[in-house]
């Protein structure tokens, strides 16, 4: 069965060269020894004026207290996400490792504080293990990549995807650059092909490099395959849609690249597993904790008009497959018969979505549940079953599906959700479809757990001053 494109591919140890994994042990190695020095000089200098309180004294492991441990693991984790366990010889990265373990340290302080109000953590010790811990691991890490570079491979196994007028170009340039080496090419238009990509999962390639892509929702699809597989993408702007994407800008072989990396093999994935770790324990939660304010919205839909509490109806979600999507009733019984004759009221330009702001089956308390958007809180259901998400491209009906042009399945190929970026950008004054097919592009493209807080924060104030809905 089809998943979403964010999810993680079967994991393959082979899939990924020697030196990556020589790379990350050494790098991990480095880190656990800078940060354990950090910590033993530390103590050594702060021994008799200032040293670690009983409290925080527990727990030792090969001569180190359990709280060292604690810390050690979260700032590792924190590297992970942060990609800092790749090849890169950036001095943004050591910086960013620097500011990571200020941010761990500046954690445990906050710890500590809520732990025990009363503890007096000692400061001269904290300072000098905060010091000495940024110093060492930012100059082990330094001599780690310098070490490496004897096992890292001369060159580069990159792929070429263009136009057949380019590929010819591409290989050009890549040949007179000694650290790139072509192992196959594929034309722009077969990008996403199972062949090519079963042709650059055999090549060997590391590295993808893409220009003239034929659109947007093509140049999505792909980086999401290659993220699976442990390979950056690199995409050779050719126009200003592409600005909005995920990547660092880089020069490749002298030629202006937006490179989107994907994380080490291991972990891969990692952030989507907690996505849908967090909808469903939220959901579940939701559920329970909203059961009062869910009886209470049921109890006055009864008593307010006849008809059914609940509203079903059909909606298109992952990969075009049909669910039944839970919503409180707004609407007067035969509301959907009336649909045909208000098609002309239509308010959408392109007619895609069918939208009318004074839509005369709305019921009274109708207009306060979606202007307050109660109606959508059953949706916690469909979430709970894993039909949707959180956070996500909104589902459509299968009337507003049908009048899709192509590239609007991109939608499609993510699990659909509860709220998303078109409905915390003004879901009732955009009336162009494709403007919000483009907001759920973005979204794709730059999704992130940071993205999805973010989206639910914004749907939180719009739901409290009630702004966006009709």
């Amino acid at each position: 069965m089809k998943t979403d494109i964010r999810a993680p591919g079967q994991f393959n140890f082979r899939q990924t060269p020697a030196w990556e994994w020589q790379l990350v042990v050494i790098l991990l190695l480095s880190d656990i020894l800078a940060l354990a020095l950090a910590w033993r000089l530390a103590a050594h200098l702060n021994r008799f004026y200032s040293p670690l309180p009983s409290e925080l004294n527990w727990g030792h492991w090969l001569g180190l207290p359990g709280l060292f441990w604690v810390f050690a693991g979260l700032t590792l984790f924190l590297f992970a996400q942060g990609e800092l366990y790749r090849a890169s010889t950036q001095w943004k990265n050591y910086i960013r490792a620097g500011q990571l373990v200020t941010l761990v340290y500046l954690l445990s302080l906050v710890v500590s504080y809520f732990y025990d109000p009363k503890l007096d953590a000692p400061r001269s010790l904290f300072f000098s293990a905060w010091f000495t811990s940024v110093g060492f691991v930012v100059g082990f890490r330094m001599m780690a990549t310098l070490l490496l570079r004897q096992f890292r491979p001369l060159q580069v196994p990159v792929f070429l995807i263009a136009p057949s007028d380019r590929l010819n170009t591409l290989a050009r340039t890549l040949a007179v650059r000694s650290h790139y080496r072509i192992v196959g090419a594929a034309l722009a238009t077969l990008a996403n092909s199972p062949i090519t990509l079963q042709n650059i999962r055999a090549s060997g390639a590391r590295e993808v490099l893409a220009e003239q892509l034929p659109d947007t929702v093509l140049a999505s699809t792909l980086y999401w395959q290659l993220r699976k597989c442990g390979i950056t993408l690199r995409l050779i702007p050719s126009s200003l849609e592409t600005l909005h994407r995920r990547g660092t800008p880089e020069v490749c072989a002298g030629l202006p690249t937006l490179r989107m990396a994907a994380p080490f093999p291991l972990l891969n994935g990692l952030d989507y597993r907690l996505k849908r770790c967090l909808d469903f324990v939220c959901a579940l939660l939701g559920l329970i904790g909203l059961a009062p304010l869910l009886m209470g919205v049921a109890i006055a839909i009864g008593l307010s008009s006849p008809g059914p509490v609940f509203f079903r109806q059909e909606r298109i979600g992952l990969h075009g497959r049909v669910f039944q999507v839970w919503k409180f009733r707004t609407m007067i019984s035969g509301a959907a018969a009336m649909q045909t004759e208000l098609e002309a009221k239509n308010q959408s330009k392109d007619g895609v979505l069918f939208k009318i702001k004074d839509d005369p089956r709305v019921t009274p308390l109708g207009h306060f549940l979606r202007r307050t958007s109660l109606d959508e809180l059953p949706q916690l259901f469909n979430v709970l079953l894993g039909q949707m998400s959180l956070v996500g491209p909104r589902p459509l009906p299968l009337r507003d599906v049908e009048r899709f042009d192509t590239w609007h399945h991109i939608r499609h190929q993510v699990l659909p959700g509860m709220t998303g970026l078109w409905q915390v950008s003004g879901r009732s004054e955009i009336d162009d479809f494709g403007d919000a097919v483009r907001l759920d592009l973005y979204y794709i493209d730059n999704w992130s757990l940071n993205l999805d807080l973010d989206i639910l924060v914004e749907t939180l104030r719009i739901v409290l001053f009630g702004k966006g809905a009709y």
